[in-house]
């Protein structure tokens, strides 16, 4: 019963924090706010809550991580393949490295292994936690495009990365040449289950469906289960968990294109999605807040291990480490671009050299988040033989510190490289959506088409069938008009107008549907029936 409890606390505090953050005359990220509330629960009660790393591991990684793949852009991303590949592989690559050489030479007392380790788990960044940073000075959206594809390609290799690390720490021993070949297997085995997994979950999905109808509740709960799903075949075959849930998120979008589910399946799967999303969050946010009372409490003990007395060295090791993950972000975002721009001028292609905005507020933007914590707290309490891991609350709480001075520096930096910056023009996607519009019109008509013929041969009334098919297709063959550029400036004015007055006009609707509501003149079932349909209408208009 007390578990049930902090977790119903839990889900209570990220509603309070996320009506906080809005209440808040000036802006301040979600996640810092839920930091904060966190903390203020950690210090007002005696309960703490104890984590179980692998447990923890389990619950929040697979579903984030499976909805990151599934809803990423998929033609952005392949657009910027190679920025994001340079930036999600081979900046963490050099961030591990790097960092895990310069977290043992700044703290010797914390073996090589366990640094590389804290180096893996600080490697990822969090876009969400971006988005909401920037939330009053909007991420130009190529700029947001790559970062939620290094995030979702970062998180993968830092986790991975970490698991090696641990390894490392808990045999004593690494060798190059079996972690290579183990890389190898843990990756590719990682991603094929996750191929598999869904392909298998979404056919015989389709196949239950076409035989006996689909059930929405099925269909939105076997979307839940495939990241658990994937994830626990990949490790039981001790492949990557990690890999696997993001695989089968990028597979999912492929699979629903051929598969295709109902319309009210979709969207309320969405919303179950957005539902999990944002309560997977922002627990990890408040837990973190949580567990700051506890590790703050410990500090004295923590810096001990490091050879000093004062409790502000681990400040200044905290900043040590934000300072140096900005410089090799920094560095690498600088290079990646000019490499960028040389290959463009050997092929001809005109580019401009970027604003040196751009590269800093692309080096501010790698904040630390959700997955950074969740993947420290997973580090072992033991051992192989029994002995306490070393350096373990000191690992925990730097990347404590990293997440929250992160997250403070970027809201600070962000909004003023952003502002006014302007970046490389990029195709318009107008003409690209009234082609496609144009086509699904006229696909349209010939299937209205059809079936007025079809009707009309079998019923007498055929006039009836003409008039109803021709008003359909009227609405069609207006918005063809419309999207071929036949429509003259007043029309399309007059569209604009149209669009105002439907919006008015399901706002009145939804009051009076409201008023049949409070008078009892209308009953539950009904009223939301015409609600549903008067928040599709009003969606479509809003589009």
């Amino acid at each position: 019963m007390e578990t049930v409890s902090i977790v119903l606390f839990l889900l209570l505090a990220v509603v309070v924090s996320g009506a906080f953050a809005r209440m808040l005359p000036f802006s301040i990220p979600t996640p810092l706010v839920q930091i904060v509330l966190g903390a203020a629960i950690g210090l007002s009660t005696s309960h703490g809550v104890e984590l179980d790393p692998e447990l923890f591991l389990f619950l929040f990684l697979p579903p984030l991580l499976f909805l990151d793949g599934w809803r990423i852009p998929k033609d952005e991303l392949l657009k910027d393949a190679s920025t994001v590949v340079e930036l999600a592989l081979g900046l963490v690559l050099m961030t591990v490295v790097g960092m895990g050489f310069f977290i043992h030479w700044m703290i010797p007392a914390m073996p090589l292994a366990v640094a590389f380790a804290l180096a893996a788990v600080v490697s990822p960044t969090d876009p969400i936690a971006v988005s909401a940073i920037a939330a009053r000075v909007p991420i130009p959206k190529r700029m947001m495009h790559i970062l939620e594809g290094e995030s979702l390609l970062n998180d993968a290799s830092g986790l991975v990365c970490l698991r090696f690390a641990v390894a490392a720490a808990l045999t004593g021993t690494f060798s190059a040449g079996e972690a290579a070949l183990s890389f190898a297997w843990v990756a590719l085995g990682g991603l094929a289950t996750g191929v598999i997994v869904t392909i298998a979950a979404t056919r015989a999905k389709a196949w239950v469906t076409k035989r006996w109808g689909e059930d929405t509740g099925s269909q939105i709960l076997v979307s839940l289960l495939i990241p658990f799903g994937s994830y626990l075949l990949a490790e039981h075959m001790h492949a990557s968990g990690i890999l696997a849930a993001v695989s089968a998120g990028v597979t999912m979008t492929f699979a629903e294109i051929s598969r295709q589910a109902l319309a009210v399946t979709r969207m309320r799967r969405n919303s179950v999605w957005d539902m999990v999303q944002f309560t997977l969050n922002g627990i990890i946010f408040v837990l973190l807040g949580e567990q700051l009372p506890s590790i703050l409490a410990g500090a004295k003990q923590t810096v001990a291990l490091t050879g000093h007395a004062a409790p502000w060295w681990l400040g200044v090791y905290v900043l040590a480490i934000v300072a140096g993950l900005a410089a090799l972000r920094f560095i690498w975002v600088w290079a990646s671009l000019k490499f960028t721009i040389l290959r463009k001028a050997k092929k001809g292609d005109g580019f401009q050299s970027p604003d040196w905005r751009l590269v800093a507020a692309t080096s501010f933007a790698g904040v630390r988040g959700a997955i950074t914590l969740a993947g420290v707290l997973t580090l072992p309490l033991v051992l192989n033989d029994g002995t306490p891991f070393p350096a373990r609350d000191l690992a925990i709480f730097l990347a404590a510190g990293v997440i929250v001075v992160s997250l403070v520096l970027a809201s600070v930096a962000l909004p003023m490289l952003l502002k006014g910056l302007t970046m490389p023009a990029e195709p318009a996607k107008q003409a690209e959506e009234d082609n496609a519009r144009i086509a699904t019109a006229e696909a349209a008509i010939q299937a209205i088409e059809r079936h007025q013929h079809a009707l009309a041969t079998d019923k007498v009334d055929a006039d009836i069938y003409a008039e109803a098919g021709g008003q359909v297709m009227n609405l069609y063959r207006e918005r063809v008009e419309g999207l071929s550029g036949k429509q003259s400036d007043e029309s399309r004015a007059g569209d604009r107008l149209l669009r105002e007055f439907r919006l008015v006009g399901v706002r009145a609707e939804r009051a009076a549907v409201l008023k049949l509501v409070r008078t009892r003149r209308i009953g539950s079932e009904t009223a939301k029936k015409l609600t549903r349909e008067l928040d599709l209408s009003e969606t479509r208009y809003h589009g």
